[in-house]
This record gives structure tokens, sequence and C-alpha cells, in this order.
């Protein structure tokens, strides 16, 4: 099943699919924009343009495992999304992705305008990998 994660941000949104064995994600794309209605209405698009089965949008949740108001507004988001879309939305705790995206991208040697171009696509990717390999241990759920 192609699947498409988001990490969700006040100015910018991470993208990342899956092929269809769920083995590789790989970033797609950031969406640059403030309205949380502009960016639902891209990630419909995009969820439409690479023809993906299931929606995971990142939750962050504090390192305590509580949320606080950015986890709020994706709760908010996420409800916009879901009459929205055909298909199943999953929120995915997404705890240290953008450390592990930014170390990721240290290792492949990107700084600047370079990295702050790829950080949330690389996120995405990293909540992505994370979802899949709970799929790989959970087949039943």
């Amino acid at each position: 099943m192609k699947i498409m994660a988001v990490d969700y941000g006040d100015a910018r949104t991470g993208l990342a699919v899956c092929d269809r064995t769920e083995f590789l994600a790989s970033p797609v794309g950031q969406i640059e924009e403030k309205s949380m209605a502009k960016v639902a209405e891209k990630i419909i698009y995009a969820t439409r343009e690479f023809d993906v089965q299931m929606l995971v949008v990142g939750l962050p949740r504090n390192m305590d495992g509580t949320e606080g108001a950015r986890a709020q507004k994706t709760r908010k988001l996420v409800s916009i999304l879901e009459p929205l879309l055909p298909i199943p939305v999953k929120l995915w705790d997404e705890r240290s992705t953008t450390v592990t995206a930014a170390g990721i991208l240290t290792e492949n040697g990107s700084f600047g305008k370079k990295r702050k171009a790829k950080l949330d696509a690389v996120s995405a990717a990293v909540i992505l990998e994370s979802f899949l390999a709970w799929r790989r241990n959970h087949p039943d759920e």
C-alpha cells in the first residue's frame, strides 16, 4: 500500500511517500504555506497526485509524552483532512524526528539553505519509516 507521511509545521510542511511494498520511504517535497486551510488543500492534492491509500500525520509530543500547542494544531489539521479524504488518516508519534532528520542531512553534507529546504521532507520520511517499521511488526493491526 502506498502511504504518505506529513510533518506539519507553522511555515513548512514536509511530505514523504513509500512504495507499494512499504519498504522504501522517500521525501517528496515541502508545502511552504502558513494557512492551515491551504496546507490541508495541498495535502489533499498530494494524496491524489501520489495515489496513496493512507495518510500518516506526525503528532508532535513532548519528550514526557504530553501534548502541547503544536500537537493541538496538528489534531486540528487532521480534523480538517479526515472528512475530506476517502482514505484513513492516522496520527503517529513524531518525537525526535527532526533531530534524526538533521543528523541524516549532516551526514550527507547538507548545510545552510540547502538543508532548510530539505529538513521537513526528510523529517516526514523519518516519520514514515517509523510507521512502516511498526506495521511490519504488527501485521494484524
